[in-house]
């Protein structure tokens, strides 16, 4: 039997988190099943309320972030020797009938982990439609990235194999949604991607997304940032690319004048900035080069990485 830890990351839920436990509590039933409450530095009633509920509770200190949380979950989750682990938030967003769903085809070596797809019946009621169509955008990006054809993967409702655990190296501490996919599948780890259902409270606001500018600019920058590390040459020889574009069409001018004329003037400056330009995107695609094969040195390093852990985590028999 798998040994299963549903995971719920909290920030103040004094209002909502006792009916989430118990509704997970009750899918449960009789599997042996753990429920494990991260807080990240609530100043409510969250910790008491969870405690009441005879859940694990792990506290943070003060607010980390939702990115932290999960790295707490994932650590915890590996420790315990969990064979799956579950996030859900503590909000009552999910149906936590639903958890089956994605836990399936992780217990049946199907997939290494699964996501829950929000939008495949269009834009959930009460959903903003400026985050509905920030979230299509996003999807495009990583889809394109991973060479994927990805449907959500901003959802917070997922599940993950110890397998998967293993695998993940991640470093962005604002969210982990978006880096995780990309890392497990760069990985050539097996997605699932699973509809689920989702409420979205008219009066509450995201403890991730509630300032769209904030977190369009946070998000993006993790994106670029997983983009850099996972296709380097495809990242940097894109840009070189397109400076090669820019002196080659402001070269043509002075080129054109020259061969009319036998004289660049009056597009000198034009000319010297062809080069300059030329010469920056060379550097570039040397740049891209260099990275690809830092790249090589990188995916050989996290295989030893997941190694060291594998063998690490089997000998202290999950205990550091």
């Amino acid at each position: 039997m798998h040994k299963i830890v549903v995971y719920l990351p909290a920030f103040n839920e004094e209002d909502v988190i006792e009916n989430t436990i118990h509704e997970i509590q009750t899918v449960i039933g009789k599997n042996s099943w753990d429920i494990l409450v991260i807080d990240d530095g609530s100043v409510d009633n969250t910790v008491a309320i969870a405690n009441k509920n005879e859940v694990i509770v792990i506290k943070h200190g003060v607010n980390r972030g939702v990115g932290e949380a999960f790295h707490t979950a994932v650590d915890y989750a590996l420790q315990n020797k969990y064979d799956v682990l579950v996030s859900i938030d503590a909000d009552g967003q999910f149906n936590p009938n639903e958890i089956r769903k994605l836990i399936d085809p992780i217990q049946n070596n199907l997939v290494d982990f699964s996501l829950g797809i929000r939008f495949m019946n269009g834009q959930p009621k009460h959903m903003s439609t400026i985050k509905f169509y920030g979230n299509k955008w996003v999807n495009t990006i990583i889809s394109s990235i991973s060479k994927q054809k990805l449907l959500d993967v901003s959802c917070g409702f997922r599940a993950y194999s110890r397998e998967a655990l293993l695998n993940l190296n991640l470093h962005g501490t604002f969210t982990y949604t978006h880096e995780t996919v990309l890392d497990l599948l760069n990985k050539k780890m097996r997605v699932a991607q699973i509809p689920i259902t989702v409420t979205y409270f008219k009066d509450r606001k995201s403890r991730v997304a509630g300032n769209i500018l904030t977190y369009a600019h946070r998000t993006l920058r993790i994106i670029l940032k997983c983009y850099k590390d996972y296709a380097p040459f495809a990242f940097f020889g894109r840009i070189s690319l397109v400076l090669l574009v820019i002196s080659i069409i402001s070269g043509l001018i002075p080129f054109y004048n020259w061969l009319k004329t036998g004289n660049i003037s009056p597009y000198k400056s034009l000319g010297f900035i062809a080069l300059a330009v030329l010469g920056t995107s060379l550097l570039i695609l040397v740049f891209a080069l260099l990275a690809d094969g830092l790249n090589r040195i990188r995916m050989n390093q996290e295989k030893m990485l997941y190694l060291h852990k594998s063998k690490f985590y089997d000998e202290q028999n999950g205990k550091y």
